[in-house]
């Protein structure tokens, strides 16, 4: 579709949407969240509700003007004039039982899922590139979107969380450039039980890593794989896979059949690989250490190569991995992989993934958004070869719906391998105690149920050149601005 249609179908669309009025229930989720600033931005008039509500999306939100309503209630279906909304989405955490769905239901107002709706009004007719994958899939779609940026191509993007290189979470970009959409196999809505990511049909997916996450919708790894597999067969022929080397469980996947070019990202070269479509071209890793890596290209043409380094601020293989990625996606859409490498070194992590929240008295806080075993270990793991003075504290809030099931609570202890103290914390809601889990771990990990406690125990620990690396998927109780407060307290007396 040529850009002349495309701006003038847009237009057409904001004419038509101009006076409609949208409302989202559950709008505070990174996904629903970003999805009413790409409403906002087609010219729709925009509420929502949701209850434990917390920046950086509160924060967006009300920056874009869109109204807000505290809790979930009938209430919330008719604005001031009393007038209802012209169609409800409903995020995924809403359940039957929640009273504003009920109310919905009553109502027999239309309504419609976040995924599907985002297909419908804004990936139609878009060059689509979805990042799916149990990690990294914000680092990795946030990369993408500046490498595409610093190529002059002007993306769309919706990403579970804030690029800080673009300060906002989703935007339509040109109506003929690519849209990177970070694609989640959670599942669609309570009436849509398939993932979301089923709904996008990109032209390009990239498949970072897969293991065995969301006990609270998946019985095992085999139910995730099934999902993946829907997105594998949703990709056209004319498209590209981008699949991680060294997943077997992505192998599996594969394995179920693909019908679409694949492309080998990694460390080793991908040849013997015969249970899928064979690759034109592949992207490979080579001596990566702290914050410095190679990218080998092999193209087409045997014995044709091209290389380049990266020098960069995110530390550790597995960010060099979803950089990777990032570039065999962004090489997919015409970008050269020097300029892209070049590009990298301008690069700033997302909202909450290895963010220095500040440094008081030389002691620095850092966010990061790891809540799986695995993200925990690659995280501190990274920091560990970026800090060769001082220590590495870890402060952990277990409080994925994984954790609350205790479906992987037997790989916490060698997730700390890399901290020299952990510091856990018991959120009221875990189902299970941590102090088995602790035990191991002698000297070197504590147990707290009080956050003032916990703020306190960390601070009086740390000393200069440490790190002090905070890691939740969720508010912890703006434990951040404590640790920051506390440390400027102890250093002023």
């Amino acid at each position: 579709m040529n850009s002349l249609l495309m701006n003038s179908l847009l237009n057409a669309s904001l004419r038509d949407v101009t006076a409609m009025h949208l409302h989202i229930i559950g709008i505070c989720g990174t996904f629903m969240g970003s999805l009413a600033l790409l409403a906002r931005e087609l010219g729709y008039r925009v509420s929502g509700s949701d209850a434990n509500v917390y920046p950086p999306m509160s924060t967006q939100l009300a920056e874009a003007g869109i109204a807000l309503q505290d809790g979930f209630g009938a209430a919330n279906l008719r604005d001031a004039s009393g007038a209802t909304p012209d169609l409800v989405v409903v995020g995924n955490a809403l359940s039957r039982g929640n009273p504003e769905v009920e109310a919905l239901l009553n109502s027999g107002l239309p309504y419609t899922s976040g995924a599907q709706w985002l297909c419908e009004h804004v990936l139609a007719g878009r060059k689509v590139i979805a990042i799916a994958g149990t990690h990294g899939k914000t680092t990795t779609a946030s990369l993408l979107a500046w490498l595409l940026e610093s190529a002059g191509q002007a993306p769309g993007f919706l990403i579970g969380g804030v690029p800080r290189n673009f300060g906002i979470s989703a935007r339509l970009g040109e109506p003929d450039a690519p849209f990177v959409v970070e694609a989640d196999e959670y599942d669609t809505a309570f009436f849509d039980k398939r993932s979301k990511f089923v709904h996008y049909r990109p032209q390009i997916a990239v498949l970072n890593n897969l293991e065995f996450d969301h006990a609270d919708i998946f019985p095992d790894l085999a139910a995730i794989e099934r999902q993946f597999h829907h997105l594998v067969r949703t990709v056209p022929g004319n498209g590209q896979l981008l699949v991680a080397d060294d997943q077997p469980a992505l192998e599996r996947v594969l394995a179920q059949g693909a019908w679409t070019p694949v492309a080998r990202l990694g460390k080793a070269p991908a040849a013997g690989v015969d249970n899928a479509p064979g690759s034109e071209w592949q992207f490979r890793l080579e001596h990566a250490d702290a914050s410095r890596f190679q990218v080998i290209h092999l193209a087409a043409q045997e014995g044709e190569t091209e290389d380049a380094v990266v020098e960069w601020s995110l530390t550790g293989e597995y960010n060099a991995r979803n950089a990777l990625a990032a570039l065999a996606a962004a090489h997919a859409c015409g970008v050269d992989l020097s300029r892209s490498c070049a590009a990298l070194a301008r690069f700033e992590s997302p909202r909450r993934r290895q963010e220095v929240r500040g440094e008081i008295g030389g002691i620095q806080v850092i966010d990061d958004f790891a809540h799986h075993p695995t993200a925990i270990a690659a995280t501190l793991g990274g920091l560990r070869a970026a800090t060769p003075t001082g220590r590495l504290l870890a402060v952990i809030e277990p409080r994925s719906n994984t954790m609350r099931q205790g479906a992987l609570k037997a790989r916490l202890n060698d997730s700390v391998a890399d901290a020299d103290h952990a510091f856990w914390y018991q959120p009221p809601a875990l189902d299970w105690s941590l102090d088995a889990l602790i035990a191991p771990q002698g000297e070197r990990a504590s147990l707290y149920h009080d956050l003032d406690a916990l703020v306190a125990a960390v601070v009086n620990k740390a000393s200069p050149r440490d790190r002090i690396v905070v890691m939740s998927n969720g508010g912890f109780g703006g434990i951040h601005e404590r640790l920051l407060a506390a440390l400027e307290t102890a250093h002023q007396e």
